[in-house]
């Protein structure tokens, strides 16, 4: 398989990273109508120390694997590629194993004591064979990007989502007469079986396409003997990785027992915080990072676009690419905003017939607009070489967000507004200080006038979109009013975006495919 160019790779992962997120939207959507906020509760409670049992299973290892067999295949040296590989799947093979004994033996005791709700055992307990599976698929994806052909690594993408919308119904229909917690697990275990057959997948690939480059021996056991060279050189790269990768699952994984003890302290029953905790992570969460999807992309290319004209000293250039960066994500973020929170009761009761997390919605939505300036500052750090600062940043803010949940999320008059307030100040305070050190590194300054216009647009989408919704006859569904008052809002806000020259000609022309069937619409000069 050939090597693909940075561009073209990253365009396929975006493309597939933007059909994965509408799949897992759609499944989210599915067990919501299924489980309830009560069954995404108790699936929601474990999930975060996924995140972490990875972390400690792969230990980086997936980063360190994509530079050093990039840099040995780019000298021709195959078998360092191949001791790369052998060296790899033994460490994390041998990690996943004692990862793996460890959450067997604690799982009762964890789930009963930590999360409270002692029905998340069974969820636990489904989640604990994906430790195996994600170490092996780490190594085959690094692996791949090492290699520089990104596209079975977005093929798999896809096709592990797919399984796991097929399996979710299958398992929680079988499931449910037993109990919402054996339907929570299916659901759990569903993502299981994704990940198995998107790592089937990889490895039918890399045998048909780059197993004929490997001679594979009949015994590994000198190549690990001899392999301490390439494993000191995996750990250098993968540790750092992996410690920063600790402290932010682990903050994660302590979030629902901060939560869940908080709101036990408020005087909440264990049923109630399993609802109000599923209703805040399995519905509000996925509809404010879904158009958050732009985020992604950036991450993708502003940082080598940084690191570029940080090379060449070229601070105005650098300074131009993150104002770029952050309008790109505002044209994006203010609109979704703005219609997450106008018509947060409607979405809330036609995609997960949910009308009561409207209000967890309308509160959480304006601070979150915070995260699309907050993404291109911290790719930006990472650009200019400052991952550390970048880190210690996200460690502060990950920090101070649990310090602040249980005093705010224990007083019975927020409850669960407390946890929103907590994570919401917490993502305000990351975004402050990357912007005070991009500032103090390359005397930064907002192009205020580019976001004041978008703005001002998002306002006018905002006022026609509430107008359109009143005007539509009463006959129609509440879903369709919603959905046309947006699409033709929408419309509106594009034209002003064009009217007040957020978007130049020269933007809508290298838009690939439709740029300039766009243009023809909308001829700006």
């Amino acid at each position: 398989m050939k090597k693909q160019s940075l561009v073209k790779g990253a365009f396929i992962l975006t493309a597939a990273a933007f059909i994965t997120r509408i799949l897992i939207f759609t499944n989210t959507i599915i067990q919501s109508r299924i489980l309830g906020p009560e069954g995404i509760g108790l699936k929601k409670m474990v999930m975060p120390f996924m995140g972490l049992m990875m972390t400690l299973t792969t230990i980086g290892l997936p980063v360190a694997i994509s530079k050093l067999v990039a840099e040995a295949d780019a000298e021709g040296n195959r078998r360092k590629v191949k001791k790369i590989l052998i060296v790899s799947l033994t460490l994390t093979g041998s990690l996943s194993i004692v990862v793996m004994m460890f959450s067997v033996l604690s799982a009762k005791a964890f789930s009963s004591y930590f999360l409270t709700d002692q029905r998340a055992y069974y969820s636990f307990m489904a989640l604990i064979p994906m430790i195996p599976l994600g170490a092996i698929s780490g190594v085959v994806k690094g692996y791949f990007r090492g290699m520089q052909t990104m596209s079975p690594l977005a093929l798999s993408q896809v096709f592990e989502q797919i399984v796991h919308i097929v399996f979710t119904y299958v398992l929680v229909q079988l499931l449910i007469p037993y109990g919402i917690e054996y339907a929570a697990a299916g659901t759990v275990f569903s993502s299981v079986i994704g990940e198995a057959f998107s790592l089937l997948f990889l490895l039918g690939v890399f045998r048909r396409t780059h197993f004929s480059k490997f001679h594979v021996p009949q015994s590994v056991l000198p190549h690990i003997t001899k392999g301490k060279t390439i494993l000191m050189e995996l750990l250098q790269t993968g540790l750092p990785t992996a410690g920063s990768g600790v402290v932010m699952s682990a903050a994660r994984s302590l979030q629902p027992i901060m939560i869940t003890k908080s709101l036990a302290a408020a005087g909440v029953s264990s049923v109630m915080i399993t609802k109000q905790y599923g209703m805040l992570t399995g519905f509000v969460m996925p509809l404010i990072f879904f158009p958050a999807f732009i985020n992604q992309s950036l991450k993708v290319t502003l940082v080598p676009a940084i690191s570029e004209a940080n090379a060449k000293n070229n601070i105005k250039l650098i300074r131009r690419r993150i104002n770029q960066a952050i309008g790109a994500a505002l044209l994006v973020g203010v609109p979704s905003t703005i219609f997450l929170y106008l018509f947060s009761s409607e979405l809330m009761t036609v995609i997960y017939h949910s009308p009561q997390a409207a209000s967890l919605l309308k509160v959480i939505a304006p601070f979150y607009l915070f995260n699309y300036i907050q993404t291109p500052l911290q790719s930006a750090l990472v650009g200019l070489g400052k991952a550390k600062i970048e880190m210690m940043n996200n460690i502060i803010a990950a920090a101070v967000t649990l310090l602040l949940i249980y005093p705010l999320a224990s007083n019975p008059q927020l409850g669960i507004f407390g946890v929103i307030y907590a994570l919401s100040i917490g993502g305000l305070l990351e975004t402050f200080l990357h912007f005070y050190f991009v500032v103090e590194f390359i005397d930064f300054s907002l192009d205020f006038s580019n976001i004041i216009r978008i703005l001002a647009a998002g306002t006018f989408m905002g006022c026609s979109s509430k107008i359109i919704f009143v005007l539509l006859a009463s006959g129609f569904n509440v879903g369709y009013k919603t959905l046309i008052s947006i699409l033709l809002s929408l419309g509106i806000y594009l034209m002003f975006l064009v009217y007040l020259k957020v978007i130049q000609h020269s933007d809508i022309i290298r838009i690939p495919l439709i740029g300039r069937i766009w243009t023809s619409l909308f001829p700006v000069k």
